[in-house]
């Protein structure tokens, strides 16, 4: 079995310490002072962002942590993580909740508890592929940005000291609905940095995190099946570890309305296709470059454990797909001096609620009417995101293998 964690290190990432560890280290005393004793709440924290941003923030010891996810078995493995890890601070309070953020039970818990001093959401839908039609962009939008708000309303009633929700690269110049829903969420958040502290982030994939590509070879593996990869996507990438430890110093050290992002240069990027290349070579095994997805299904029926194994590398052709990835715009005004590891910007639009309130009254009330098609939902997202040029092909990823 490959090493995972070296193999990030060693041929993703191509760091052997964290890109965070000098900021973590300058900033100790102060994230401590935060963290120590408080009591946390993360929403969405059996995922792979949400479990790294808690194992970063146990290295300073809340007093108490409370974590949701609709995952169940998720929740389970996290704590089986962290019970069985005997390096890991595990405050005395700590329960897990397998609900939705957005149910009537979780409004009565996070009533019913006293105030939490750290809130941190990453409940999302992340993938690309989930803007197949009307019906999973509806629910996309429902989770990243109408959820998000009511949640923020919920908070106005018991205040955290630190809020932080989660952002993605795909934020910056949106091609996808799923980058366009996140902007949106931006946006709102943005509006209520006024009455709480909030800071979001940006940043790049995870590298073998849930349901990412390359998490998915492993499972190809497990069952004998090929490998599906794009030949011509190049993508910045951050270990599980970095991710959850972005989002800490993003929640613990911004001010409010602040989005961070890692710095990483152009040059940082990664192809998809050199993974996957270096990927079979740490295992020690040979590719079969098929020339279609049929022919490397029909190639892995007859593999062996010894025989090269079948990979399709083709070119993207799919909706929302941008071959490259991009932190912040030529309009955004950028911090890089603050912190030796993460950049700023420091000039987000912040709107008035009431304008957010009716931009998503606008779009609820679209699909309530039941007369809409993505193209219209679209096309009512570019009127609220200028910055927002959808790329439609007319394919989606669940058409790939």
């Amino acid at each position: 079995m490959i090493d995972i964690p070296n193999f990030i290190k060693t041929h993703i990432t191509k760091r052997q310490e964290s890109l965070f560890a000098s900021d973590i280290a300058a900033h100790a005393d102060l994230l401590h002072q935060k963290i120590a004793g408080k009591s946390v709440l993360v929403i969405g924290g059996a995922g792979t962002i949400g479990s790294s941003y808690i194992k970063a923030i146990l290295q300073f010891k809340p007093g108490k942590l409370y974590v949701v996810d609709t995952n169940e078995n998720g929740l389970t493995e996290l704590t089986r993580q962290l019970r069985s890890d005997a390096t890991m601070y595990v405050p005395d309070n700590f329960k897990t909740y397998p609900m939705n953020f957005g149910d009537p039970v979780f409004q009565k818990l996070f009533l019913a508890e006293e105030r939490f001093h750290i809130v941190a959401n990453f409940a999302a839908h992340k993938h690309v592929r989930s803007e197949k039609d009307k019906y999973s962009i509806e629910a996309m939008l429902d989770n990243n940005v109408f959820k998000a708000k009511a949640f923020l309303d919920l908070l106005l009633q018991k205040k955290p000291e630190h809020f932080f929700c989660v952002s993605t690269d795909k934020a910056a110049n949106p091609v996808n609905v799923m980058g366009a829903s996140k902007k949106l969420m931006e946006e709102v958040i943005m509006a209520y940095s006024g009455a709480l502290q909030i800071t979001t982030a940006r940043f790049a994939n995870v590298a073998f995190s849930n349901g990412s590509l390359l998490a998915g070879y492993i499972e190809r593996l497990f069952q004998n099946q090929p490998i599906s990869c794009p030949s011509d996507v190049k993508r910045f990438f951050v270990s599980p570890e970095e991710s959850g430890q972005i989002c800490m110093l993003a929640c613990m050290l911004g001010h409010s309305g602040d989005i961070f992002f890692p710095k990483l240069a152009a040059e940082d990027m990664t192809y998809f296709k050199a993974i996957t290349i270096d990927f079979f070579k740490a295992s020690n095994r040979p590719i079969l470059e098929c020339e279609s997805e049929e022919a490397a299904k029909q190639a892995a029926l007859h593999t062996t454990e010894t025989d090269p194994y079948p990979v399709y590398f083709f070119n993207t052709d799919t909706s929302g797909e941008k071959l490259y990835e991009e932190f912040y715009t030529d309009t955004d005004e950028v911090d890089q001096n603050t912190f030796s590891s993460l950049g700023v910007i420091k000039n987000a639009r912040k709107l008035p609620q009431e304008t957010i309130s009716n931009t998503i009254q606008e779009l609820q009330d679209l699909m309530a009417s039941g007369n809409y098609t993505k193209s219209t939902i679209v096309g009512l997202l570019k009127k609220h995101l200028p910055d927002f040029e959808h790329i439609e092909t007319g394919k989606s990823l669940d058409q790939k293998m």
